[in-house]
């Protein structure tokens, strides 16, 4: 699941060497944390929020596979 929202995230910002994605497993749910540079944080979050509503909802389908809850958190 990292891999790939660092994919997505790299895929989208100017600076894609100072993206970094923590992968913390918990026993039900994975936490994401994607951590971009200060002046890309608009690219990964988009008009009112709708890039990254499209990170979550691809991030989740990827988890159905999994059984378990996902929750990207963008820092």
């Amino acid at each position: 699941m990292g891999e790939l929202v660092k994919f997505i995230a790299q895929s989208l910002v100017d600076n894609p060497d100072q993206v970094s994605v923590n992968e913390v497993r918990g026993e039900q749910s994975i936490i994401i944390e994607l951590k971009v540079a200060p002046e890309d944080m608009g690219k990964v979050i988009g008009k009112q929020g709708r890039i990254a509503k499209a990170i979550r909802t691809i991030v989740k389908a990827a988890a159905v596979k999994e059984g378990k809850k996902v929750i990207v958190e963008i820092i």
